[in-house]
């Protein structure tokens, strides 16, 4: 059953993008993540207008983190407070990051710039999760003696960035730190929801629990908390600014994902917070190496010089 989408400029078959969406809700319930990191790339694979698909993908993501949201709201996993300071940030790098959108597709650049920062941050982040989870996983199993010596307390990072001014009480996350950090990366990814059309939860949730010092089912729970509101910001900039958000595109693929999350949030629960970490890790690492590919294999798609169909540049 083929649809027209209208900011796209294109035919696409209804099905295909539902199951996109269903999929991509299901790892937002289960990992804390809005799913863009991993929904635009595939919106780009079959054919979506790269600029159309981050800005549509934001939309999408500000419901299906809604349901997420609510779902961990209800089992008690959300710091409001520590949400409420990583979203002040957030909103501030939205409006730079929609403006570095407008420049770079008037220069033409929009697709190459967005897939070298995708394969740069993915693959930071991906080899610092799976590394840390894999030694905590042999460290239970008692095969890693050296990190199962370790205390279990808290991350050296958290207690570096602790020492910084701006102290603020966090309860929900038993969190006594600066707030200078939360803000920061709230502004980054800010700026990473409007040029990649993510919610950011593959920098935000690592960051809340190795540098900010929170624990796993909290940080998930904020997390996405503050994806819906980021979102709704970016969303919003998008279409009045650059006019690339396609309505019809993101409600198909909220149909999918809103019921996606419900059962990723329920099937998490079975799981340990370093499993959850690790299957995060395995799918950020494949899908750098796709990213990477498309770089290094198709060089004529690195920078196209004529505006693409439905606004891609």
């Amino acid at each position: 059953m083929e649809i027209y989408l209208p900011i796209a400029g294109m035919s696409i078959n209804l099905f295909l993008v539902v199951g996109i969406g269903g999929m991509v809700g299901f790892l937002s319930g289960l990992f804390g993540v809005g799913g863009g990191f991993l929904l635009t790339p595939l919106m780009m694979m079959i054919g979506i207008p790269p600029a159309v698909a981050a800005a549509s993908d934001s939309n999408q993501i500000c419901a299906a983190a809604a349901s997420g949201a609510f779902a961990h709201w209800r089992l008690g996993n959300v710091d409001f407070k520590m949400g409420g300071v990583i979203l002040a940030g957030g909103i501030l790098g939205g409006t730079i990051g929609v403006q570095l959108v407008k420049i770079l597709r008037a220069m033409g650049n929009f697709e190459f710039v967005m897939k070298v920062v995708y394969v740069i941050m993915l693959g930071l982040v991906g080899s610092a999760m799976f590394i840390e989870s894999l030694r905590t996983i042999r460290a239970s199993r008692g095969l890693d003696p050296g990190v199962a010596a370790a205390p279990a307390g808290e991350p050296k990072l958290a207690r570096l960035f602790a020492k910084l001014p701006l102290k603020m009480h966090f309860e929900r996350s038993g969190l006594h730190t600066s707030a200078i950090f939360p803000f920061t990366i709230g502004t980054i990814v800010g700026i990473m929801a409007a040029l990649l059309g993510v919610g950011g939860g593959f920098i935000m949730v690592p960051a809340m629990i190795y540098i900010i010092g929170m624990p796993t089912i909290a940080a998930i729970g904020t997390d996405l908390f503050q994806i819906v509101l980021t979102s709704a910001n970016v969303t919003l900039q998008q279409a009045f600014v650059n006019k690339t958000v396609d309505l019809l595109l993101a409600l198909i693929l909220l149909a999918g994902s809103t019921i996606g999350a419900q059962f990723g949030a329920a099937f998490g629960k079975r799981l340990k917070g370093e499993q959850i970490r690790i299957l995060l890790a395995i799918i950020v690492l494949t899908l750098t190496v796709k990213l990477f590919l498309d770089l290094v294999l198709t060089p004529s798609d690195l920078v196209s010089l004529a505006p693409a169909k439905g606004g891609g540049h």
